[in-house]
């Protein structure tokens, strides 16, 4: 579906990091934070530490995040699909779902990411500045909000109480 008559996230079907497809309709219901991940970043550790204090905390209470595997900022995720996945689950400890390494901006960007950009724009422009750029969506599939990557993703989490508490 083109992302221009897309109406939520539940609309876009994805690569997971197998490469198999995923409808991102599964999530309905579900608060989601989306996230552009690097392993290679200065802002890898703490974003992985504090996205798994808050997927612990949240996963039983209809909370995700979805992490997308973007190469883009410098080359700081250059790994195949199997080095990633080996990476965010054996060094990160990563419980939540890693999808295929997509782009984010650019004539190549990834619909979904494209869809993200148009319903939240950023305070430079709709492009997507760097690694651990996030998303907030709601449980009608809307985003709601946008985070810079230097947001640590414990501040998002009243933002997340929020959308959880609502119906």
């Amino acid at each position: 579906m083109a992302e221009n008559s897309s109406k939520s996230i539940y609309d876009f079907t994805v690569k997971d990091i197998s490469g198999n497809d995923v409808s991102l309709s599964q999530y309905r219901g579900k608060v989601l934070l989306v996230v552009n991940v690097a392993s290679q970043c200065g802002l890898t550790q703490t974003n992985y530490k504090e996205l798994n204090v808050l997927y612990q905390k949240y996963k039983d209470q209809d909370f995700e995040i979805l992490a997308f595997p973007c190469n883009q900022f410098r080359g700081q995720e250059p790994g195949s699909s199997e080095e990633i996945q080996n990476v965010v689950c054996t060094r990160f400890k990563a419980e939540f779902p890693v999808f295929d390494k997509v782009e984010v901006n650019g004539k190549n960007a990834e619909p979904l990411y494209k869809f993200l950009k148009d319903q939240k724009g950023g305070i430079f422009g709709d492009g997507i500045k760097w690694n651990f750029t996030k998303f907030l969506v709601n449980k009608e599939g809307k985003v709601v909000d946008r985070y810079a990557p230097t947001t640590a993703p414990l501040k998002i989490e009243k933002d997340i109480e929020k959308l959880l508490r609502s119906s």
